[in-house]
């Protein structure tokens, strides 16, 4: 079998292993299905394969290393939506897939179908590392300086079913950019990777370790700047065997390393860390050339070969479609390669529910993914879809074919590009409902002129202080908070996950839902007014303080 474009290639033994998984799982279904195991006893067995009792049902966390899929794997999604969910599946801020209304005795049936086009959901769930992150634009970017995703599928082979890391203190999350920018929220994991150039033309690692957010939001601090290749996996295993030895077990609210990195102060934790190296066999953990080459041999590369006139003839599909040039501008990327271009898709349609898809969606993906991206798709941390090499004399027919399926709003980083956890409507614990609000902000700011008028504004929105929806992250975010057995939500400006990453500040009192839409519309009212010219709103933000937004926001009070 050739290895699908951008994807690493599953051997007989990554299939074999998975098939002993699900017979394994199986079993344990079948014993809990009989009564011979409790709930309380399936627990740990179901989370270790991805599968969550919420409020209504049992819902499935289906991985996606590095956020990559390719349109067989994509079809089998929309399969899994069709006959065992739904309708529908969830795109998630991990470049994961989850569906919520799962029924126990049809997980095996499930697990094996994923299987069969080289997909899982381990260490999607437990107290392990979790699925590695990635830069969407991987193997496009044109500031690029190392292929993450290569990097990824290492750290993916190392951490699975690692013996010292496979019951941490708590649940452990790492991301890695190929690029100097920040695409990934490197500083809010646990361990995030940012790639740097070298003096010698070799990328290096800059390390930050100790971010994260929920119940005690951090950013991460960097702990080294120059890491070289070969020395990656050993100073990733350092840093994660110091967090298992002193990581706290006792209080889960206290148990992510975030917590260990303030208390000790990251010098301390630092030279806790190079103690660890040094009693480390380097050679054992080097990662050679070889071994990396061998990696990236496994992946197929796309033959990125464009018309001289490619360029051309896009600019002059701009010039004759004024909402086909609005949508370039808000949902294209540059590509590295003359005559291609990279393309988000909003799975954010105007009134719509952050992160969803139907099964007709994805199955038009996977057929746009083979048309127009060499059969290949990237799930981001923001609840989109990437297709990454896209001719450009082309990409008028695809956004034509976008829009046919409800997927051609131009709102990528714009108000209404919403970042939302599932909430009330489905997690048990969850204090508000994440998804009528959201719908009512993107119906609320459903114009695209204003919307581009505004400019990059995000907005992210978490149903509980877990902060699945990265509300601590949002420009504007929103936590939903049970004041009485009322719905709330709190208001927090001016978070960012990029490169000056910073928590939200909370504006003032928690409002009613219809209370909190209307509070947002003031806020970016007066940031209308105030903004100098080509200012964003963290800027303008930044420059004037929070005053004129809070006193906008509770004006009607």
């Amino acid at each position: 079998m050739n290895a699908p474009i951008g994807h690493y290639q599953y051997d007989a033994v990554d299939r074999d292993f998975l098939a002993s998984r699900i017979e394994e799982f199986a079993d344990q279904v079948g014993r809990r299905l009989s009564g011979a195991l409790t709930e309380d006893e399936f627990k740990p067995f179901r989370l270790m394969n991805g599968l969550y009792l919420q409020l209504h049902a049992y819902m499935l966390r289906i991985a996606i290393p590095y956020g990559t899929l390719d349109s067989r794997q994509m079809r089998m999604l929309a399969e899994i939506a069709r006959v065992h969910d739904r309708d529908y599946g969830h795109f998630t801020t991990r470049q994961n897939i989850q569906f919520n209304w799962i029924k126990l005795e049809e997980t095996p049936e499930i697990l094996r179908k994923l299987a069969s086009v080289d997909m899982h959901a381990i260490q999607t769930s437990g107290n392990c590392i979790r699925n590695v992150t990635s830069d969407q634009f991987a193997g496009a970017a044109a500031d690029e300086l190392l292929d993450p995703r290569i990097h990824a599928e290492i750290l993916r082979q190392w951490s699975t079913l690692h013996p010292e890391f496979t019951f941490l203190p708590r649940k452990f999350k790492i991301a890695i950019s190929g690029s100097p920018q920040d695409r990934v929220a490197a500083r809010f994991h646990d361990i995030g990777l940012v790639t740097r150039p070298g003096a010698d033309g070799k990328p290096l690692f800059r390390i930050f370790v100790g971010g994260g957010l929920g119940r005690t939001p951090f950013v991460g601090k960097e702990i080294f700047d120059s890491v070289p290749e070969e020395d990656l996996l050993m100073t990733l295993e350092a840093i994660i065997r110091v967090y298992n030895a002193h990581g706290r077990r006792d209080n889960i609210y206290k148990a992510r390393i975030k917590v260990l990195v303030e208390a000790l102060g990251i010098e301390a934790y630092r030279a806790a860390v190079l103690e660890e190296l040094a009693q480390m066999d380097r050679a054992h953990y080097r990662l050679t050339p070889e071994m990396v080459g061998a990696i990236r041999a496994r992946f197929a590369s796309p033959v990125l070969d464009a018309p001289a006139d490619a360029a051309a003839r896009l600019e002059a599909d701009r010039r004759r479609d004024a909402a086909f040039d609005r949508w370039v501008r808000a949902n294209t990327h540059p590509h590295r390669a003359p005559g291609f271009i990279a393309v988000t898709v909003s799975l954010k349609p105007t009134g719509g529910s952050p992160g969803d898809a139907t099964s007709a969606q994805m199955d038009r993906l996977a057929d746009l993914a083979d048309s127009h991206s060499f059969g290949e798709l990237r799930i981001t941390h923001m609840q989109n879809i990437v297709l990454a090499h896209v001719r450009q004399d082309r990409l008028f027919a695809l956004w034509s074919e976008l829009r046919e399926i409800g997927l051609g709003t131009p709102n990528v980083s714009r108000i209404g590009d919403i970042i939302a956890c599932p909430g009330l409507d489905y997690c048990a614990l969850a204090n508000a409902r994440s998804i009528p609000i959201a719908r009512k902000l993107s119906a609320r700011f459903g114009d695209v002129a204003l919307q581009e008028e505004i400019g990059v504004l995000r907005v992210n929105i978490s149903g509980c202080i877990n902060a699945c929806g990265h509300h601590h992250a949002g420009h504007i975010g929103l936590l939903g908070v049970d004041k009485r057995g009322e719905e709330f939500f709190q208001i927090t400006l001016g978070g960012r996950s990029d490169e000056k990453a910073a928590i939200g500040e909370i504006l003032g009192p928690a409002l009613r839902e219809d209370e909190t839409v209307d509070a947002i519309a003031r806020i970016v009212d007066r940031y209308l007014s105030l903004r100098d010219m080509g200012e964003s709103f963290l800027d303008t933000l930044s420059r004037l303080g929070d005053a004129p937004f809070k006193e906008a926001a509770y004006e009607a009070a």
